[in-house]
């Protein structure tokens, strides 16, 4: 196993759960809980590989994808900011339809062929740098180098921009900040399409730069719930998730090459032909998600990690402690 190797494709895989993770903070900053990341996900593949096929173009495969993942979002969130019901149970719903919309208008993608992919290419001088120049500069996709600029713009975002001092004060006081005449569903209705909008766009990295020419079921492999996770992991903050999202890519691409047949030194060593060692090791970036999500619905755990105060709670005018 080469470790460069495996870095290297731990920040290309990560990157698809970078986009979608800061897509979840934004929303989840804004107070909106929107556990549909997976089949928004899903949708922005299905989209993105769509159009980018027909058109021959994959940058405009790249828009539809975030437009398909914004629009579908706003389901979510006429339900719970208009309609003001549970954002877990909708969530949940919008995870279901965009799931089973992918699959059936997405049938026949599979057999498709391959299309128009993004480009990926190295950056000359920094790709030199030793040990990260070939991790981070050397033969990555166009969307691993955006990547690199989101998530410090998405962190200036939220901490040092007026309006990111609008989004954190909708998701902690939202009374305080209607009463200074920040619009509170507007908001919401805002960043929660952002949300979508990068989670629409970390299927279309998947299907055309990472793995790219497909299009399945298995095309997300649960990366949007890995997501919801690393919200949390994170603590709502778009640099940590950048390290996280890395660290989780590298831990996925380090399970396929451990199961290889030749890993460990080279050796083929029976016990790694074991297939409950294989789905043992594929299980553990899910558990790892699980028990974040058990601990960070704990109130004593959320206040620690710094969780939005109102993160999940419907605002109503005029009501007080909201």
């Amino acid at each position: 196993m080469d470790p460069i190797i495996i870095l290297q494709a731990g920040v290309a895989s990560g990157t698809v759960l970078l986009f979608a993770t800061v897509g979840e903070i934004f929303a989840e900053r804004a107070g909106v809980l929107n556990l549909g990341v997976e089949g928004m996900m899903l949708m922005g593949a299905m989209s993105g590989f769509s159009v980018a096929l027909s058109s021959g173009n994959p940058w405009l495969g790249v828009l539809a994808a975030m437009l398909v993942g914004g629009l579908i979002s706003q389901l979510h969130a006429v339900i719970t900011i208009h309609l003001q019901a549970d954002q877990v149970v909708s969530g949940l719903a919008l995870t279901f339809v965009g799931t089973g919309l992918s699959l059936v208008l997405g049938e026949g993608l599979s057999k498709a062929g391959g299309g128009a992919l993004l480009p990926a290419f190295s950056i000359p001088g920094l790709s030199l740098i030793p040990i990260l120049g070939p991790i981070l500069f050397t033969n990555q996709s166009v969307m691993v180098y955006i990547g690199y600029l989101l998530a410090p713009a998405a962190w200036y975002y939220i901490y040092r921009t007026r309006p990111g001092m609008n989004l954190r004060a909708i998701g902690e006081y939202p009374a305080a900040a209607d009463s200074m005449g920040v619009h509170i569903y507007r908001l919401r209705y805002l960043y929660v399409f952002v949300g979508g909008a990068l989670a629409g766009l970390a299927g279309a990295t998947i299907s055309l730069a990472v793995s790219p020419g497909w299009f399945s079921e298995l095309t997300t492999s649960g990366q949007g719930w890995i997501a919801v996770g690393l919200v949390i992991f994170a603590q709502w903050n778009p640099l940590r998730a950048m390290f996280g999202a890395y660290a989780f890519g590298a831990l996925r691409r380090l399970i396929l090459d451990v199961q290889g047949p030749t890993a460990i030194l080279g050796l083929r060593n029976p016990f790694f032909y074991n297939p409950y060692l294989g789905f043992f090791l594929q299980m553990l970036p899910y558990a790892f998600t699980i028990i974040i999500l058990v601990l960070g619905s704990r109130e004593a755990v959320r206040n620690r990690l710094g969780a939005p105060a109102a993160l999940g709670v419907p605002y109503v005018r005029g009501e007080r402690g909201r």
